[in-house]
């Protein structure tokens, strides 16, 4: 990785250090996940049979996994791991229910009441990748959620393994979430298979999940068509930006930078920090350690496509970070804690050098599925708020809408709605006395 210096970059230059690797995957990714929604909305299960066998190289037994297959796999899990997936589950379960909504109700005037109640959203559609890496945390991360929400119906999505059935793993994380609805379908097919159905894949309201370019791409599809469900939020491709004081471990730093790369080809990691010669020891850690990785060509790829910045000071770094608005954001400080009201825009936080990133993924108790490609600018990650509906409700007596329907009255009117206004001024005519 080299290193640049911010305050000698041009705006042009700028930019196009921050750009992230997707953002020119566009056209080709988007006809063919295109091609792909359509083949499944027509033809259903024939058709994610189809793509599977293309895009996986196997061919599933089922599309849904029998109970019988699901206990079988997860009683093959070793049993460390087994404790691992419980203990990361106690840990979520107990940060997302203590933000959970809860109704409320307020008299606005004497008469009128008005509520705001919780729903669970009734069928929701969850993706858990396994592309280059299974990955039951992702289970758990939306499983438990949408547990609390109380969801009356749960469908995972999870691509087969090399011997066409899902990650044993990736079904104990499900089965620790109350899920047994698990169809063996991945990437931009899983995704259209949850929008539009098919023979054993139920509709769903609601998609979750991260992936990459093209699970981003049909989830944004599938959203805009009409009728289409909702979706979490852009979750693509992950991401990390440090920002470094001169104190901060190089080891750990390039730790942190390679676990973020060894995602996927199409990964983004970014230094920011005002010591030079931290940014070179950075680099020299990232050579070294990277090829200690079993993922080091995935790595690599997405290296090159990262950046190590000196900045003129840490103010400077913060107002780069707000800008590109990062999935995850570590401050590696001394004192990192003051540092978080500079913080305007990240999906997730990370203080200090005794918080590496890897707990937030796993088992520290916050959610890993986050806003990536800016979406922090406008989002936060995933809780169990994303699985509910909130309704308003409101109960008004005769007192009351004389109390407030003379301001509807001169609204509507003031808007040449005279049907909204009759609405009320009928009723105020024949108000009891």
């Amino acid at each position: 990785m080299n290193v640049t210096t911010w305050s000698e970059l041009d705006p042009a230059t700028r930019a196009e250090t921050l750009r992230r690797a997707t953002a020119g995957a566009g056209p080709e990714v988007t006809a063919a996940v295109a091609d792909i929604v359509q083949a499944v909305r027509t033809r259903g299960d024939a058709a994610l049979a189809e793509l599977g066998a293309r895009f996986d190289g196997v061919t599933p037994p089922w599309l849904r996994v029998p109970a019988d297959a699901i206990a079988e796999a997860v009683a093959t899990v070793p049993a460390p791991l087994r404790s691992a997936i419980t203990a990361a589950a106690t840990r979520i379960r107990a940060f997302h229910e203590a933000g959970m909504q809860s109704d409320y109700a307020v008299e606005t005037a004497p008469g009128v009441t008005c509520r705001r109640v919780v729903r669970p959203i009734r069928r929701v559609g969850l993706y858990v990748p396994a592309g280059t890496a299974p990955l039951p945390s992702t289970a758990l991360m939306l499983g438990i959620p949408a547990q609390l929400a109380g969801c009356p119906e749960v469908v995972l999505c999870t691509p087969p393994g090399r011997d066409g059935r899902p990650n044993a793993s990736v079904l104990a994380a499900a089965a620790e979430c109350g899920i047994d609805t698990i169809v063996v379908a991945g990437g931009a097919q899983a995704i259209a298979a949850l929008a539009y159905g098919t023979e054993s894949v139920p509709r769903c309201d609601k998609i979750f999940g991260p992936g990459n370019a093209y699970v981003t791409e049909a989830k944004r599809q599938v959203s805009t068509a009409e009728g289409g469900p909702g979706i979490d939020l852009p979750a693509g491709p992950s991401e990390v930006l440090v920002i470094a004081d001169s104190g901060a471990d190089p080891e750990f730093v390039a730790a942190d930078l390679l676990s973020q790369a060894e995602h996927g080809p199409d990964s983004q990691v970014l230094l920011l920090t005002d010591d030079a010669a931290l940014a070179r020891a950075v680099a020299d850690q990232v050579e070294e350690q990277v090829d200690q990785l079993p993922r080091a060509e995935i790595a690599r790829k997405a290296l090159a496509s990262s950046r190590l910045v000196v900045t003129e000071d840490l103010a400077e770094a913060f107002t780069i970070s707000n800008d590109y608005a990062p999935e995850h954001l570590i401050l590696a400080l001394r004192d990192p804690g003051s540092w978080v009201d500079r913080v305007e825009r990240a999906g997730s936080v990370f203080l200090g050098d005794w918080a590496p990133e890897t707990l937030g993924d796993y088992c520290s108790g916050t959610n890993h599925v986050l806003p990536t490609a800016g979406a922090a600018r406008w989002t936060g990650g995933v809780a169990v708020a994303s699985f509910q509906i909130a309704m308003t409700v409101q109960s008004v007596t005769p007192d009351g809408l004389a109390e407030v329907g003379p301001s509807a009255v001169e609204l509507s009117g003031a808007e040449g709605l005279i049907g909204h206004q009759a609405a009320v001024t009928r009723r105020l005519a024949r108000r009891p006395s």
